[in-house]
């Protein structure tokens, strides 16, 4: 199947104090049309600065590498004209960011939100677009769309917020989402409640997601495809049931292992040592060679992306040496 989202080789690097920071890799991912594919890893792994670069929504500080290519649908993003790039926010792709309260205009109605929205990208009269911002809020499943529209975002709960974005990301009908961390700062049962919203949703409309989180518990929810990324790379890619049956990466077990879980006896979680190293010194070699219990001599030279089994590849040296480190 073509891919609806490609992207190659691409790299991201950041002006700090402290010299250049490689904040994103040489990475390269596909999302076909209607499918869900989640971007997992610590904070600090390149997660949000790749999603940011699908529409161009980075600070000036970044500075892409010419190498680079995000193709939607066929066309190039990086060398599209303003008018273009405009159509495509909002428009064919659509974004959830964390946290909606700090994204949302505090003097302005939800409705207004909404109808600035639709009207953004079709040209339809206000009563129209507000009839069908009345539609969208319900279609996210909030109660009494109507009284919805009327409300200040203060005046909505932190799960309510969230499904009022969502809304306003589907207002143009996108191909594409991207939500970034969708579930962040709600409780539990409304993390729930927003997971099976996208979920539905992805279903409902035939739309692609690219799902950005550090809870793999997450993924395993709503995702067809997982991809992990560690320090600026990719370092494992799978389907998601054979991610979590077969995990190829040390770095995947290890978050693997770190989740909490309910069953069996309690027992304490074990973590990963160490942390995620800066953007501005990574590691020579392997990327999480200090961190990682199987390393040898061998880990000293980047391994590649090597195929670990249907649609598996993992970058680590024990996948084609697996009894290197024991030697």
């Amino acid at each position: 199947m073509t891919a609806l989202l490609e992207i190659r080789h691409l790299s991201v690097t950041f002006a700090t104090r402290d010299g250049p920071a490689r904040a994103v890799d040489d990475v390269s991912l596909d999302i076909a049309p209607g499918e869900t594919l989640a971007l997992v890893g610590e904070s600090g792994c390149g997660k949000t600065v790749t999603a940011l670069s699908v529409l161009r929504l980075l600070p000036d500080s970044a500075s892409v590498a010419p190498a680079s290519s995000i193709r939607f649908d066929g066309q190039e993003v990086l060398s599209l004209r303003p008018e273009a790039l405009r159509r495509l926010r909002g428009g064919a792709v659509g974004m959830v960011f964390q946290e909606p309260g700090a994204s949302l205009n505090p003097v302005l109605t939800i409705g207004t939100h909404l109808v600035e929205t639709i009207r953004a990208h079709e040209a339809v009269d206000r009563a129209s677009a507000r009839a069908r911002a009345g539609d969208l809020l319900a279609l996210v499943g909030l109660p009494h769309p109507e009284r919805q529209l009327a409300r200040y975002p203060h005046e909505l709960s932190g799960g309510m917020q969230q499904r009022a974005y969502l809304a306003m990301a589907l207002a143009a009908r996108p191909r594409l989402l991207i939500a970034d961390e969708p579930t962040t700062a709600l409780d539990v049962t409304t993390q729930a409640q927003i997971l099976g919203e996208l979920s539905r949703l992805t279903d409902e409309l035939g739309m692609a997601m690219l799902l950005i989180t550090h809870n793999l518990g997450i993924a395993a929810a709503v995702a067809d495809r997982v991809t992990v990324m560690y320090a600026g790379r990719i370092v494992e890619s799978a389907p998601c049931a054979r991610l979590f049956a077969e995990p190829a990466h040390p770095y995947t077990r290890g978050l693997l292992a770190a989740a909490p879980r309910l069953d069996g006896p309690p027992h304490p979680t074990p973590a990963i040592p160490g942390a995620v190293p800066s953007a501005t010194a990574w590691p020579a070699g392997c990327r999480f060679r200090p961190r990682c219990a199987h390393a040898w001599d061998r880990c000293h030279t980047e391994p590649a992306l090597d195929d670990a089994g249907p649609g598996h590849a993992a970058r680590c040296w024990l996948i084609t040496e697996p009894h290197g480190a024991s030697a």
